[in-house]
């Protein structure tokens, strides 16, 4: 039987296929996961794009380095996290391709509707508003790449899938910083938005929905579907699930925080332009990360041929490699040097994208899938995106006016200092970038510290992964028959 007969007459239900073998045909599965990884690389330039054009509006409106963190972090994680958990519930009953298409466009019309904001609160609305939208991506999109490729091929459709966080910040930085070269910022969030509307349609036009459970191993039972408490119940008995995301959202913390200071400690201590820093530094980052992103997911895969525990110490040890040359590039003085130690970075950070998804599908059983993913959402952006960026953003102000009480500029520049102020001389506009400048480099190399301890948080959960992942498969709660 090829691996696309058993069940092709319909895309809805819990259809076996006895060999357990991918779903549809090589090309066409494979046409899905570039879909979903193009959604997904939408999903994360909407959501990135606010970083590009940080330093702008962030003069503009004259804000804290926490304001701006209310605008990257939980401005956009709040929506977001709470709708993803009903979100990926409903995905477990109904059409998971009709929700990520509906909420790509909802999401792409939000980006631009940040384009047309006149201050703080209505851009706050604007990007909780886009949160809304993103929050139906991931969690369907995960399960249904989890029934087009069989276990073996799993990892590296994840991974490649999971590229879309890094391509998204590379295309977000390219765009915006082009974009940027000619327009204002608000003409980034118009032109880089409008596009996600079409994709959209072209995603509900395109893609099938594949039968749930399609492509997991012979003799794997069918399950009825699960309500929320008891898929809740399973995943709070997985030990291995909570340490895992233990890690995972200490990563986020850091990583979203640094999104957001990243570019603009290159502004502020290197002098280079916001359109400078995208196209020259964060773009080639953000490659090194998609390049990370892949490796990761493919190291995984080899390494699990001959260790059951890979998902765990593959992304472990590249964490706590990554810390001590993030904070090494935030401390070095030549820009050339910085560039090649953030890259370097970079690409060990993002060697867990792949296995946080695949680490929480494997510990649970078919009909909780989806919900898994979303819980580990939750709590790695309600905590991570949401929090990390106005935290650090804390931690950027307090060492930003500590520097000013100390200086001769006291009394005459704040926190909120913008460099395009027509009051300040120039002694005062070199006054504010040095002490924003002090503030956003030690708040990055505080950020970059707690990469260490994600590695050991996935280190840990290597310790109960393969007990939990026994159990799942030797007592699968099948349905009546």
């Amino acid at each position: 039987m090829s691996d696309q007969t058993a069940g092709a007459s319909r895309f809805e239900g819990e259809v076996k296929n006895p060999a357990g073998t991918s779903y549809g045909s090589f090309s066409y599965r494979t046409y899905v996961l570039g879909s979903l990884t193009v959604v997904y690389t939408f999903n994360f330039v909407d959501r990135i794009l606010i970083s590009v054009v940080g330093v702008p509006i962030i003069n503009e409106f004259q804000l804290s380095q926490f304001e701006f963190g209310l605008l990257s972090g939980i401005g956009f994680a709040l929506f977001y996290t709470l709708l993803g958990i009903p979100i990926a519930n409903l995905s477990e009953k109904v059409s998971r391709k009709l929700i990520i298409g509906i909420c790509v466009i909802l999401w792409s019309l939000a980006t631009v509707l940040c384009g047309f904001t006149v201050g703080f609160v209505t851009l706050l609305l604007a990007r909780m508003l886009v949160g809304i939208g993103e929050a139906g991506c991931t969690p369907p999109a995960n399960s249904m790449i989890s029934d087009y490729y069989a276990p073996v091929a799993r990892p590296t459709a994840l991974g490649i899938y999971a590229m879309g966080v890094t391509a998204g910040g590379v295309l977000a930085q390219v765009f915006g910083g082009f974009i940027l070269e000619v327009f204002t910022w608000r003409e980034a969030f118009i032109f880089v938005g409008a596009p996600g509307i079409l994709v959209g349609i072209i995603f509900l036009l395109t893609v099938k929905e594949p039968p749930r459970g399609y492509s997991d191993p012979p003799g794997t039972p069918k399950v009825e579907r699960v309500s929320f408490p008891d898929a809740l119940a399973e995943i709070f008995s997985k030990r291995t699930f909570w340490v895992m995301t233990a890690g995972a959202t200490i990563a986020a913390f850091a990583g979203y925080a640094l999104v957001g200071l990243q570019p603009q400690h290159v502004v502020f201590s290197h002098g280079f332009s916001p359109a400078q820093t995208a196209l020259m530094f964060m773009a080639p980052v953000g490659l090194a990360g998609t390049l990370g992103a892949f490796l990761g997911g493919y190291l995984t895969q080899q390494a699990s041929r001959t260790s059951a525990t890979a998902a765990t110490w593959v992304p472990g040890v590249a964490f706590l490699v990554c810390a001590p040359l993030y904070a090494a590039a935030f401390l070095v003085g030549d820009s050339t040097l910085m560039l090649v130690l953030l890259m370097a970075a970079s690409v060990l950070q993002y060697f867990y994208l792949g296995a946080q998804y695949n680490i929480a599908q494997a510990v649970v059983s078919l009909r909780v899938r989806a919900t898994s993913i979303a819980i580990l959402l939750f709590v790695v952006n309600l905590v991570g995106y949401g929090i990390g960026p106005p935290a650090m953003g804390l931690v950027a102000d307090a060492v930003t006016t500590n520097w000013i009480a100390a200086s001769p500029f006291a009394g005459q520049i704040s926190a909120t200092c913008s460099l395009t102020d027509p009051a300040f001389s120039a002694a005062l506009i070199e006054a504010c970038r040095d002490a924003r400048a002090h503030g956003v480099q030690w708040a990055c190399v505080v950020a970059t510290c707690l990469f260490a301890f994600a590695g050991l948080f996935f280190l840990l959960s290597g310790r109960s992964f393969s007990r939990d992942l026994f159990s799942n498969q030797k007592t699968p709660e099948a349905s009546p028959a």
